[in-house]
């Protein structure tokens, strides 16, 4: 497994990963006909453009063969006015590489990217039934507030958290 800086031409590779970890993360949160609707050529467009923003930093995780099998994402989100903090916008790996530690080791290379840009205090947003709030908590993360979104038609609860402490995630990682 290797953990590296992405560049454009991973785009298809991240929006593979991104439909599909999206379809079993979002299960039974989500409805299938969203979920399966998701499209590969769509994501890859969008991910192209991700590209173009400097101020995005991603990273992907690749298994022995070169292929991608999970990516992580973080920067600063136009809504986020705190002074020295970021954003932790995504981690998403396919489902049959969860709970091997990639997650862990994309989430260290996050953190030493908010240390490079000084940042001292870092948010991430997370839906209420998506699993990962979980991995973020046993990294220290505090729930900040929750608040009402719709997403497909169905209205679910999304939490922000933060870190103050990058320094000590880092350290735990």
């Amino acid at each position: 497994m290797n953990i590296r800086k992405a560049n454009l031409k991973d785009a298809k590779g991240i929006a593979k990963v991104h439909v599909d970890s999206w379809r079993t993360t979002y299960r039974n949160i989500l409805p299938d006909n969203f979920l399966q609707s998701l499209s590969y050529d769509q994501r890859t467009e969008s991910w192209k453009q991700n590209f173009s923003d400097e101020s995005n930093y991603i990273y992907v995780a690749e298994n022995n063969d070169g292929d991608i099998i999970g990516f992580g994402t973080c920067g600063k989100r136009e809504t986020n006015k705190v002074n020295n903090s970021g954003d932790l916008t995504s981690i998403y790996l396919l489902e049959e590489f969860q709970g091997k530690g990639i997650g862990k080791e994309l989430m260290k290379q996050l953190f030493k990217q908010f240390e490079k840009l000084d940042f001292n205090k870092v948010f991430v947003e997370v839906l209420e039934d998506n699993k990962t709030r979980f991995f973020y908590e046993y990294y220290g993360a505090e729930l900040l507030k929750t608040e009402k979104i719709k997403i497909a038609g169905v209205v679910l609860n999304l939490l922000t958290y933060e870190w103050n402490d990058i320094k000590g995630v880092v350290s735990k990682i």
